[in-house]
């Protein structure tokens, strides 16, 4: 009896384990997600066909100035605009971390 009661604590152990990392995964891809909601929402009224300039999704060529200019140069030019671009996007009621979702889904196309 002392055995399957053992048995029975390992396993839910091993659950217990399984469920945190089946968790950690699902608020993983949950952010990635976001990030890619929020670019459809927000940013490719732009970014998908390169208005005014914008850098389009997945372009490389697009994109190859502003990454030597580095991920932060670029997180403050999401926040506070630049150029043609507002803030946020023209979205003012976005968070920062969801802002920073879109660029990192953004940044993450780049091949």
């Amino acid at each position: 009896m002392l055995q399957r009661e053992g048995v029975c604590k390992t396993g839910r152990g091993a659950l217990t384990a399984m469920l945190a990392i089946a968790g950690a995964l699902f608020a993983a891809a949950a952010v990635a997600a976001d990030g890619k909601m929020i670019y459809r929402q927000v940013c490719a009224a732009c970014h998908a066909t390169g208005v005014a300039g914008a850098p389009r999704l997945g372009n490389p060529a697009d994109w190859a100035q502003r990454l030597v200019a580095g991920r932060a140069t670029l997180m403050v030019s999401v926040l506070k605009g630049k150029g043609q671009m507002p803030p946020k996007g023209g979205n003012v009621s976005l968070s920062d971390e969801d802002a920073k979702a879109a660029l990192d889904y953004m940044l993450g196309q780049v091949k």
